[in-house]
């Protein structure tokens, strides 16, 4: 049996988790299938689980609330499986805390694949290590992948992170939606560019929940930026 990282599928048709679990389990994971919403998100506080990966429609807890379940105490990569296709339902998928979508129906090469890219995305290091970069009582400490308000730590997404942690990088510089969509979800990313707005809501909420004044700004029509002010 393969020792790589832990992958939880949470999907109730037999055959696409089956086909799931295949593909996931040759390019070296290893696999748990649930077929149940809430036992999916009970499975998924185990604590050796890399990523989730969840169906939209479940018995018993539609994927969505157990995406928000598995948010309220885990930081750890969510791709969904949606048949819902408008740009509306991925938006309120992500809103809910996912890192990616797929659609159905999908290549399992391609959800290996990315599963593979968010896996990268949560453990690999920075570029370049450099101190943590702070905005008033907001530190974004790049080393240990941790943003903190008031010195305690603030619970984000990887891809919330590799959002705040690219505008950190150049306190003041307005980057595009483009340039975002590349530091924070990789190069060859084909999702929505607009998917950005949702991933930057919920980064500026979970902050100033944490008592953090707004420190992202939007630039109209072209796309976001740290302000600049009392970085240290």
């Amino acid at each position: 049996m393969s020792d790589g990282p832990r992958i939880l599928v949470v999907e109730d048709d037999a055959v696409v988790s089956s086909t799931l679990q295949l593909y996931l389990e040759h390019a070296g994971f290893r696999v748990t299938v649930e077929a149940d919403g809430a036992a999916g998100a009970a499975r998924a506080r185990e604590p050796d689980v890399a990523a989730v990966i969840l169906d939209w429609m479940l018995p018993s807890m539609s994927g969505y609330d157990v995406c928000r379940a598995v948010r309220a105490h885990s930081t750890r990569p969510i791709l969904m499986l949606t048949a819902r296709t408008t740009e509306a339902d991925r938006i309120r998928g992500l809103d809910g805390g996912a890192d990616d979508y797929v659609a159905k129906p999908f290549s399992p090469r391609e959800v290996v694949a990315r599963i593979q890219a968010l896996l990268r995305r949560a453990g690999a290091p920075t570029s370049a290590p450099q101190a943590p970069t702070r905005v008033g009582v907001l530190d974004v400490d790049h080393f240990k992948r941790e943003a903190r308000v008031h010195a305690a730590a603030v619970p984000l997404t990887p891809t919330e992170f590799r959002l705040l942690e690219a505008l950190a990088r150049a306190p003041g510089r307005t980057f595009t939606r483009e340039e975002l969509v590349a530091r924070a979800f990789g190069p060859d990313y084909d999702g929505l560019d607009r998917t950005v707005d949702t991933h930057v809501t919920n980064l500026r909420r979970k902050l100033e929940r944490a008592g953090c004044p707004p420190v992202v700004a939007t630039v109209h029509g072209v796309g976001y930026r740290l302000a600049a002010e009392d970085v240290k």
